[in-house]
């Protein structure tokens, strides 16, 4: 009986440990399976958060932006025909034209000459220094015009225009009676006219962005070279401009002035000798007695 007692209380104690065995091992099976499922359902939920986000507005680098780029420069050179075939065979090199060409011989090494050249914007700096070479360089500037947002808004009009003549396109293939054929002809007219127009908007601001403009200014070596004019800012460039303002009204008065003096000595001399002696003689002149009155009886 006490041998039985004993193996009956050994097969308990292992039963125990095996259940206290295979909860435990449940219980830290159960975390696992926990943590695999939420970090599925975050990188799940990452996902879908990723795609519903919506795409900001793009960032655009100063390479894929409109740019309108003009310059002029002034060069003094000995030979101005020269100078001017040689500043087209450049604009020409670079894939350019010209634009306008306005020459004046004043003889005697004075001759001038004004280019309007068109280069492509890519190789803008590279012509111009190859002009200011082709002799003395007195001045230059430059000026450039971000039209990158006028672009993008005409792109989006374009698009809208466009929408609109295909549902009035469509609308008239479908028009049942002739007032409404009329009428729906005339929309439509319309919506393509406006079309037409940022079309050409479009167009001439894509020609301005890809050619760059240059006026070459080539003066002969005896040719006066143009007064920078250009007067500071602020409070000086305003005294600057109102004194010249002074002194240009004054030497317009001076003129006025110096137009009338002969007619003011020619008749105002004359008048006032003519009211001096008039003057002179009322007052030498004896007063006479002032009449009487008859008396009635």
């Amino acid at each position: 009986m006490l041998l039985s007692g004993a193996l009956l209380a050994g097969c308990g104690a292992d039963g125990a440990s095996d259940n206290s065995t295979s909860s435990g091992a449940d219980k830290a099976a159960a975390p696992a399976v926990g943590g695999a499922a939420d970090q599925g359902e975050a990188q799940a939920g990452a996902t879908t958060e990723g795609k519903d986000t919506p795409a900001g507005a793009p960032d655009l680098s100063v390479d894929q932006r409109s740019i309108i780029y003009t310059g002029s420069i002034t060069i003094q050179v000995k030979d101005v025909n020269a100078a001017a075939a040689q500043a087209t065979g450049i604009a020409a090199g670079t894939g350019g034209f010209i634009g306008g060409d306005d020459r004046q011989s004043g003889g005697d090494g004075t001759d001038t000459a004004t280019l309007k050249l068109r280069i492509p914007a890519a190789k803008f700096s590279s012509a111009l220094e190859q002009i200011a070479k082709l002799g003395s360089e007195k001045n230059r500037a430059i000026n450039t015009e971000d039209v990158t947002e006028q672009v993008v808004d005409l792109d989006a009009r374009i698009a809208v225009q466009q929408a609109r003549v295909d549902s009035g396109r469509k609308l008239l293939g479908q028009a049942k009676s002739l007032n409404d054929l009329v009428m729906l002809e005339k929309e439509v007219a319309t919506r393509e006219s406006d079309l037409a127009s940022l079309q050409a908007k479009k167009r001439r601001l894509a020609d301005l962005t890809a050619l760059s403009t240059v006026t070459v200014v080539l003066l002969g070596p005896d040719a006066p070279t143009p007064v920078d004019n250009n007067d500071p800012p602020g409070f000086l460039g305003g005294l600057s401009n109102g004194w010249h303002a002074l002194v240009d009204s004054l030497a317009i008065l001076l003129t006025v002035l110096g137009a009338l003096l002969p007619w003011i000595l020619a008749l105002g001399l004359p008048t006032w000798a003519v009211l001096h002696l008039r003057r002179r003689y009322l007052r030498t002149r004896p007063e006479l007695p002032p009449a009487q009155t008859p008396t009635t009886p």
